[in-house]
């Protein structure tokens, strides 16, 4: 194994609280969150006292000024165990980062103490029911009505749908069809607002202790106070947000795939077959080789992407590179080594099975793999 270099002394401590916390409270827990389709709220508020939660805000909300990698060290001890339902990766790395980038000083005083606490989980609401990954497709809409703007619309797919206090919905404020990028805003809905309703937890194929919500919005008030950041900037703040989370995304894939080898490796090795260990077997050696290349390959990648955007310098075409690379890796592992624990790898009751069917959804949130391909080539072509 290569070493890692990316990380100190301090985040190695912090890693060793996250894992312990995470063994404590939420490793057998898991099974049951999954049946109840969510986590128990109470989790998030020991996570919260943990300092696990929003570590990048700064001290006077309440956080330690953390940067980037706590957040990876979160993530990948969540992969690690197999603990896809938690939402600490939307929460830290996806959602409460247009708070703290884009929010006035009275929404952060607001909201930010209570994200970092567990007080208030924060959801983000982009896909429409005909509108995935094109976002300038969205429909849902927000008319100004003086002190406030009247929201109406419906979203879909949302992680943390269910739970969450606030939802950011992107939502168009100018109906004109020649406005462009400059006809969406992001509004911060309250969970008590009145025409603000949550549909049905979704029936997932993976990721079951996730709650993820339809919304719906029926001429919902929101105060002109709860818009973030300027009317019309919305899709801006979005792009400039997405780099993150979908190098995030990639850390949590190349971390589950760690997670899965090194399952896989145990198996093989315990498990025996025509009188030898499945270990034994050349094509065991061959298919696992090849896929360990893979992985440590991909995690020094994803390290060097990981340091870029510390420095700032993470681009949009290499974020997408790093999701495109990292999540489709993630369905080639998995699949593999569900093939290598042969009729076992079928069963629910197996981590293998579960990481399975948890990594499909890698490869569509936060932007497909085709988008990430378009996104990739047009840069390369472009003159």
């Amino acid at each position: 194994m290569i070493p890692r270099h990316i990380f100190d002394s301090e985040h190695d401590v912090f890693r060793d609280m996250v894992r312990k916390f995470l063994m404590e409270e939420a490793y057998e827990q898991h099974v049951q969150w999954e049946k109840d389709g969510q986590i128990d709220r109470n989790f998030w508020y020991k996570a919260g006292e943990q300092g696990m939660l929003c570590p990048g805000a700064s001290e006077e909300y309440g956080g330690v000024g953390a940067d980037f990698r706590y957040n990876m060290v979160v993530a990948e001890e969540v992969c690690r165990l197999g603990l896809t339902g938690i939402g600490f990766s939307l929460h830290n790395d996806v959602t409460t980062p247009y708070l703290t980038n884009v929010a006035n000083e009275a929404q952060k005083q607001k909201y930010l103490p209570r994200c970092i606490s567990g007080d208030c989980i924060v959801a983000i609401a982009m896909t429409e029911p005909g509108t995935g990954s094109d976002l300038q497709g969205i429909k849902t809409s927000a008319v100004d009505m003086g002190d406030h703007y009247l929201l109406n619309g419906s979203k879909t797919f949302i992680t943390c749908g269910q739970q969450a206090d606030i939802v950011l919905v992107v939502c168009r404020t100018d109906p004109d069809p020649k406005a462009g990028a400059k006809a969406f805003s992001i509004l911060i809905v309250e969970r008590d607002m009145p025409g603000f309703e949550r549909g049905r937890n979704l029936d997932k194929l993976g990721q079951k202790a996730q709650d993820t919500s339809e919304l719906f919005f029926n001429d919902v008030k929101v105060p002109k106070e709860n818009l973030l950041g300027e009317e019309g900037m919305g899709f801006i703040y979005l792009m400039r947000e997405l780099p993150q989370e979908r190098l995030s995304i990639a850390v949590s894939a190349v971390a589950g795939c760690e997670s899965v080898m090194e399952q896989t490796v145990k198996y093989v090795k315990e498990r025996k077959a025509f009188g030898k260990t499945i270990a034994d077997f050349q094509n065991t050696q061959f298919v696992l080789a090849q896929l360990e290349a893979e992985v440590t390959a991909m995690r020094i990648f994803i390290d060097r992407c990981a340091e870029l955007l510390l420095k700032k310098e993470l681009t949009t075409v290499d974020a997408s590179k790093a999701k495109l690379l990292a999540t489709e890796l993630q369905g080639r592992v998995t699949d593999q080594c569900v093939q290598l624990h042969g009729g076992y790898g079928y069963m629910w009751e197996y981590p293998v099975t579960r990481a399975y069917a948890d990594a499909r959804i890698q490869r569509i949130y936060g932007g497909t793999s085709e988008v990430m391909k378009l996104i990739i080539g047009r840069d390369l072509l472009s003159d």
